[in-house]
């Protein structure tokens, strides 16, 4: 059993709102990332984030136990961002995801959060490959999730999951080649 999953315990039946405010500690900026590679906002991920522990503290859903809490709370968070996209779409609506000014303070943020130049470049050619693809990647390098893990969260049978990080590392590798990105080895 994992932190994560003890906290959350702790909180849901006893009470203890330290044993949330551990979670939120833990596992927001992970989870906030993850979902910016749905969104492609990273104010929208902070408030689809903020959401999914919001889910937390009062639906108190209960694990299911199958997987590790980690993965547990970041398909919440994956569902979460699924509706969110799917309202939006219906809505059609044109937001200030668009406005030049946010997409620059968002590169700022991650430039902060990733500080060495290699990573950015790598995170910067995640961003272009396919939406699957990039979640793949930050799943299993990022999040240090295993096959079995990002199969769940993705709902896909892990022989899937190990063809999609070939097919996905393939591109990143091709997409960081055409940047003029050495590499020792990926």
């Amino acid at each position: 059993m994992d932190n994560g999953a003890s906290s959350y315990r702790r909180f849901r039946d006893e009470g203890d709102e330290s044993g949330l405010a551990e979670i939120i500690k833990d596992y927001r900026d992970g989870l906030i990332f993850y979902l910016n590679g749905y969104v492609n906002n990273i104010y929208v991920a902070e408030e689809l984030a903020e959401d999914t522990f919001v889910l937390l503290g009062t639906k108190k859903p209960k694990d299911k136990g199958i997987g590790s809490f980690k993965t547990w709370l970041y398909t919440i968070g994956r569902n979460i961002a699924i509706n969110y996209i799917k309202r939006r779409a219906r809505l059609k609506e044109n937001s200030l995801d668009d406005c030049q000014e946010l997409i620059s303070e968002e590169e700022n943020l991650e430039i902060v959060f990733i500080k060495e130049e290699r990573k950015i470049m790598v995170h910067r050619a995640l961003k272009k490959l396919k939406p699957e693809y990039h979640q793949i990647l930050w799943l299993t390098y990022f999040e240090d999730f295993s096959n079995k893990e990002a199969a769940m969260v993705m709902k896909k049978s892990v022989h899937n999951i190990e063809t999609l990080i070939y097919r996905a590392r393939k591109s990143l590798k091709s997409q960081l080649e055409m940047e003029g990105f050495i590499y020792e080895e990926l």
